[in-house]
């Protein structure tokens, strides 16, 4: 499916390649939405962490500092499989004892205080450095090509597809999803338990996929890891003769929403594969969205907004599939409707996304990278191409460098959070 997907910058061919060849070669660091006051009862504290995940670093914090999970805030996930810079706040307890956690991957670089708790969100975007090993084309012209496709992505933008990390291990995220929307509970439960692939499993998670799909659950419950505790809860219940009905309304309601977010997503991803390569184009009967407030409006004109979208101002946008959704008209709908369509979702179907908490809305079909550059250099692990660029929240550093590369899949080894 990812590798379906069209690159804009399809008159330079890709430079190959392999990133995140170790921790060190993708560094991540956010830029907060708003600045610390100083005062508060909310510690915030700029930490750094390499080769694990967010989730994983605040549960190590929150062990080391006797509190709960639950207390502690951050605005966005990083990459595991980085070095990232990134801020948390943690209220009721002393800068001291933040600044005295000590942990083999995580360290914490400084500390303020502010008068709330940093919530998902709080986030303007990202810096990245990258860099980029064993190209398939001598460094001098792979620096040269990756300059190029940088500047024209700086201009028209970076198609905004949402990463293959969004669709999970086996790819099937919004398969599941969709199973939810049109209740078929059978779907579910054979795309959550089953299909094994060597190429993606790893051998528990393969026999345990196999042992369900010869009937032996007791057997495969026992195989999945025990951070998989939906599927090994599921397992036993189907072992005692359980239904798959029972087994959906067991599911972690968190985990169903992110499968419902996978199937917006793939639609999403669909649409813009449709605009390709127009994607700094408005057309008649387009929702813009404009980037300085996130707030859409109806394109009747396009040749007067035209000159707005040409300065970055605004975008056409895709759609995020679900009841407040703003259907497109004219030559725009005629791109976008008939892949919405297809999906023959009805009233019933949104109500349960709303009870999932999605109710819809529209994305931009591009990004602008900021302050991007390519330097070119050696290091005890050979030579490399570095690319610096800052991104706006919620848009992939994978998108870009796919655009350099032309291999989604090589770049994208490790997923974003």
């Amino acid at each position: 499916m990812q590798n379906s997907l069209p690159f804009l910058t399809t008159d330079f061919p890709g430079v190959g390649g392999v990133i995140k060849a170790r921790p060190e070669d993708f560094f991540v660091e956010e830029l907060p939405l708003y600045p610390a006051s100083g005062e508060g009862t909310h510690i915030y504290a700029l930490i750094q962490k390499k080769g694990i995940g967010t989730r994983e670093a605040l549960d190590r914090i929150a062990r080391a500092l006797n509190v709960s999970r639950r207390e502690i805030g951050l605005a966005g996930l990083k990459d595991a499989q980085a070095v990232a810079r990134q801020w948390i706040s943690v209220e009721h307890v002393s800068p001291e004892q933040v600044e005295g956690v000590s942990l083999p991957e995580v360290r914490v670089l400084k500390t303020t205080r502010h008068t709330n708790k940093l919530k998902p969100g709080h986030l303007a975007g990202n810096r990245f450095v990258v860099r980029l090993r064993k190209p398939a084309l001598p460094l001098p012209q792979a620096a040269e090509i990756a300059q190029n496709v940088l500047a024209i992505l700086s201009r028209r933008g970076v198609p905004n597809y949402f990463g293959p990390q969004r669709f999970g291990n086996h790819m099937d995220n919004h398969l599941l999803g969709k199973a939810i929307l049109k209740n078929d509970m059978a779907t579910f439960t054979d795309l959550l338990l089953g299909h094994p692939d060597k190429e993606l499993d790893t051998p528990p998670v393969f026999q345990a996929r196999t042992l369900y799909e010869q009937g032996r659950y007791e057997e495969a419950a026992k195989l999945w890891p025990g951070q998989f505790f939906d599927q090994r809860r599921s397992l036993r219940i189907l072992a005692g003769k359980g239904n798959p009905k029972k087994i959906f309304y067991l599911i972690d309601k968190h985990l169903k929403a992110l499968y419902i977010s996978a199937y917006q997503s793939h639609l999403f991803n669909r649409v813009l594969a449709a605009r390709m390569p127009d994607i700094d184009k408005l057309l008649l009967g387009d929702m813009a969205y404009l980037h300085r407030n996130g707030a859409c409006f109806h394109v009747e004109q396009p040749e007067v907004e035209q000159p707005r979208c040409d300065r970055f101002e605004i975008s056409p946008t895709g759609p995020l599939w679900g009841g407040r959704t703003t259907k497109l008209t004219g030559p725009a709908g005629a791109i976008e409707n008939p892949i919405l369509d297809g999906e023959d979702l009805n009233d019933e179907d949104f109500r349960r996304m709303k009870h999932l908490g999605s109710r819809g809305g529209r994305r931009p079909l591009r990004f602008q990278p900021r302050n991007a550059g390519v330097t070119s250099g050696k290091d005890d692990w050979g030579e490399y191409l570095e690319f610096r660029f800052e991104l706006d929240s919620g848009c992939y550093a994978t998108a870009l460098t796919a655009e350099i590369t032309k291999d989604r899949a090589a770049v994208a080894s490790e997923p974003e959070e």
